[in-house]
């Protein structure tokens, strides 16, 4: 809307000058208006040309605040998994969370079948076999997240604030209710500084590419998911270095 309304300015004020250079400036000071048109035309390709650079820039910059957003959300995520498979819950405390990692440990184990032999009634018996898991060692959690920066995971990248962990249950079914965790950031703050309209369109998004809504979030507390709302592109390095 702002390049439209300068464009028709500086045709207005093209057509006045063009007017008044044909009927009241002398002619000796035609060169002077002639330097201002043409200025003026190049003030006019310059502003329409940065119009229209101005969202490609702003995908641009976006993309990389949101996959710096995105890498601490997946560790933050990472976390919580490897907490509930060992505490069975989800917490809500990233304190804890740094702190499991540091000194929590996994179990190895090894399951194997076993054959006893059962009484099934009038001294007859039969051999079944019964699965029986052993605990044979343990690893330390710490190893599931060397190179990656868990002790700074809580912050937001680019900003001044931490991430909020929220955990709940859902019903799954009557009576069955299923832990669930949810961590989300307004697009808003991330995108903090940059173009005002900009952001408004991208807090609008649908999805496809782009990620939906006015906010990052993985997790759920609606639904049992430990999943992010981003798009398959924010997760290229992921794949990438698990193929190496």
């Amino acid at each position: 809307m702002t390049t439209i309304l300068i464009i028709i300015a500086a045709v207005l004020v093209t057509a006045l000058l063009a007017y008044a250079i044909v009927n009241y400036i002398p002619k000796k000071l035609h060169w002077v208006l002639s330097v201002l048109l043409i200025a003026i035309a190049a003030f006019l390709v310059y502003k329409i040309n940065y119009e229209i650079q101005k969202p490609m820039q702003f995908n641009k910059e976006k993309k990389v605040k949101y996959a710096k957003v995105i890498e601490s959300m997946k560790i933050i995520r990472d976390a919580e998994v490897a907490f509930k498979k060992v505490k069975g819950r989800y917490t809500d405390s990233g304190e804890e969370l740094i702190a499991f990692i540091e000194n929590g440990k996994f179990a190895l184990t090894q399951t194997r079948n076993v054959v006893k032999t059962v009484s099934v009634g009038g001294g007859i018996t039969k051999e079944i076999e019964e699965r029986v898991v052993d605990t044979i060692g343990y690893e330390d959690v710490r190893a599931k997240f060397a190179g990656k920066d868990y002790k700074n995971m809580l912050k937001i990248p680019g900003t001044n604030q931490n991430f909020k962990i929220e955990i709940g249950f859902v019903e799954k079914i009557v009576g069955l209710k299923a832990p669930v965790f949810e961590v989300k950031v307004d697009k808003a703050l991330i995108l903090e500084g940059m173009d005002m309209n900009l952001i408004k369109q991208e807090k609008e998004a649908i999805g496809g590419e782009e990620i939906k809504g006015e906010f990052i979030r993985v997790g759920s507390l609606g639904e049992v998911s430990e999943d992010g709302n981003w798009p398959p592109f924010y997760d290229k390095a992921d794949k990438k270095d698990s193929e190496e």
